[in-house]
């Protein structure tokens, strides 16, 4: 007897129907295959490919496909390897921490799919591990830059006892698919049918996923086994709870309070520094502010996100001399808060405090990190800095040839910024997530306490931002 066959056509999961069945409507053919055991939002997706005559619909519901021919006991077969395996041996090279041991062991108990939290320097790259080991399954990690597909792929390759060359890398030029391969997000939704030949998913910072060219990738895979790995996945526009859909639920989270208890991570101190304005500074603040908060007022608008803000102001003000006026009050504001003068004296001081131990400076803004860099005489890295120059930088850092450094957003994730005992945020903004990843850069285990300075210039939004995030 002929029965239904389970396939990949370009980018679709293809549902071939037996003969008998290939003159049947789309509807008709849907109830006859799968009764009444699919959502009505994967029935509502899937289409009838009529050269062919068989249904179409996005990899991601392979699952919810074979359970409702199951349950609806249509006869099935799937022409491709659910669960391709390893074709050699892997054994983790080290003991893993009893919390690391306690993520596996819930993202197991979740069917193998779901988001860990763990902050920064707490060894997420080795749950990754864990995760390859424990299924022995070829293996597609994900990650956000050019610079993780080597980290990956050397720490990957340490932690499984396997040699760096079993090991592929896809992106920035290279193209080498293996049985355990690093991607960058950019290379795999631009690629999605390498997808197909892996049975486990990883995706690094997975925060990204829920962008709309990003999401593609978890759809586009048929692998029920996922595994997410995120210091902050929460994100300002909401779509982190997507992420529950394109990779499984949170099966595990732990702070970095938590983790310092145990000792795992770095004893730590916040400093919050109070830097005030001058009174000169102070008024034309408050002027800007006022200008900014009137606009608002007149035009009845409230923000409640940053989406808001850039919805109901930026693209106003392109067409809208007052909403521009607004804007350019709101940022002069900004500028005046996140960048007092009096924020140099206070880095002067704690750079002469410090000046033994190795620091790294945040700033918001690049012109302040050239600023930082040209008035002490520090290395920097922004994003027009050269990878090679980067690099080169990082690595003088990592060897103490170079005991400061100044940086901007760029730093924030997906680069491998050496461990130091200080940090200090010059100029930041009011997300939890760029707080936690500053944060990291300090905990890796050490001797003695690290510390986190924060330069908040009071009575200014900068002060209240503050507060709420923490």
């Amino acid at each position: 007897m002929e029965h239904t066959i389970i396939d990949q056509r370009g980018r679709d999961l293809a549902i071939i129907p037996p003969l008998e069945l290939q003159t049947v409507a789309r509807v008709a053919l849907i109830e006859q295959l799968f009764g009444s055991y699919l959502p009505p939002e994967v029935v509502t997706g899937m289409e009838l490919d009529r050269r062919g005559h068989f249904l179409r619909t996005l990899p991601i519901h392979f699952p919810l496909i074979k359970a409702a021919l199951e349950q609806q006991q249509t006869p099935f077969s799937i022409a491709f390897a659910e669960r391709p395996a390893l074709p050699f041996k892997t054994a983790l090279a080290m003991d893993a921490r009893p919390y690391q041991q306690e993520a596996l062991a819930a993202w197991l108990a979740e069917q193998h799919r779901g988001v860990v939290v763990l902050p920064t320097g707490a060894g997420k790259t080795f749950v990754a591990a864990m995760a390859i080991q424990a299924t022995g399954l070829w293996t597609l990690a994900v990650v956000p830059t050019i610079d993780l597909l080597q980290q990956w792929r050397v720490a990957l390759a340490a932690a499984l006892a396997v040699p760096v060359e079993e090991i592929g890398m896809f992106g920035g030029g290279e193209k080498e698919l293996k049985p355990i391969t690093i991607i960058t997000y950019d290379s795999a939704a631009l690629y999605p049918r390498e997808l197909r030949q892996f049975g486990l998913l990883i995706f690094d910072e997975c925060h990204h996923l829920p962008a709309p060219t990003y999401r593609l990738i978890a759809e586009s895979a048929f692998t029920p086994l996922r595994l997410g790995l995120s210091a902050t996945p929460e994100r300002s526009d909401m779509a982190h709870i997507e992420l529950e859909e394109l990779i499984g639920p949170e099966v595990y989270r732990r702070s970095p309070a938590e983790l310092t208890e145990g000792r795992f991570l770095a004893q730590y101190q916040e400093k919050v520094i109070d830097i005030a304005l001058g009174t000169e500074e102070q008024e034309r603040y408050t002027e800007q502010r006022r200008l900014y908060r009137s606009f608002l007022q007149r035009r009845r608008i409230v923000i409640r996100s940053p989406e808001d803000f850039q919805q109901k102001i930026i693209y106003m003000s392109a067409r809208d001399p007052e909403a521009r006026e607004a804007m350019l009050a709101w940022r002069e504001a900004r500028n005046i808060a996140m960048n007092a003068p009096a924020k140099y004296t206070e880095i002067e001081r704690l750079l002469h405090e410090h000046s033994q131990d190795q620091i790294i400076l945040f700033s918001e803004y690049n012109d302040v990190v050239d600023q930082i860099s040209q008035r002490f005489c520090l290395p920097s890295i922004t994003y027009k800095t050269p990878t090679e120059e980067r690099r080169t930088i990082l690595e003088r850092f990592r060897r103490g040839e170079y005991t400061k450094l100044a940086t901007g957003r760029v730093l924030n994730e997906g680069v491998d910024v050496p461990d130091c005992r200080i940090a200090i945020i010059v100029s930041g903004n009011s997300t939890k997530r760029e707080y936690i990843q500053r944060l990291g850069r300090i905990l890796r285990p050490k001797a003695g306490q690290a510390i986190l300075y924060e330069l908040v210039t009071t009575n200014t939004t900068e002060e209240s931002i503050a507060k709420r995030r923490r």
